[in-house]
């Protein structure tokens, strides 16, 4: 069994994965912190990434994502454009560890104030392909 190349703690994120459970660490069956290797570790490093507003990480102020400007905003092509070079920048920039397969976004058919980002990126270490999917909250379902 080869050594897993990423490691981090197992968490459930409080906006992107509310269906898995109450959000937060997790603990192992031992009672210590839990935690993730390789590809989950990536999804995770991704979700973090995504969520968080550039200027809240104390010594990487430039760290983070700037979704959070889109919140307001109709859901439209040009929101939806905006979300994919935020995303896309801020991958460019903090998570090198994968690359971009393909990156759009676009109004849920459901319901149309919320902003789908899909994500396909490959694991660079092993060429795994993963996808990833975010949901945004916009301010209505209009055209921008």
């Amino acid at each position: 069994m080869s050594m897993p190349r990423y490691r981090s703690l197992a968490m459930v994120h409080p906006d992107f994965d509310a269906d898995a459970g109450p959000a937060g660490l997790r603990l192992a069956p031992g009672g210590g912190l839990a935690s993730v290797t390789d590809a989950a570790s990536v999804r995770q490093s991704l979700l973090l990434l995504l969520s968080t507003r550039p200027g809240e990480r104390v010594n990487r102020p430039d760290y983070g994502c700037r979704l959070f400007q889109l919140v307001f905003e109709p859901a439209g092509d040009t929101t939806a454009g905006l979300a994919v070079h935020y995303v896309a920048r801020a991958i460019e920039r903090w998570e090198d560890r994968i690359s971009i397969v393909s990156l759009d976004a676009g109004r849920t058919p459901e319901e149309p104030a919320l902003l789908e980002i899909r994500l396909h990126y490959r694991i660079r270490a092993t060429s795994q392909e993963e996808q990833l999917t975010v949901v945004v909250p916009l301010g209505n379902g209009g055209p921008s």
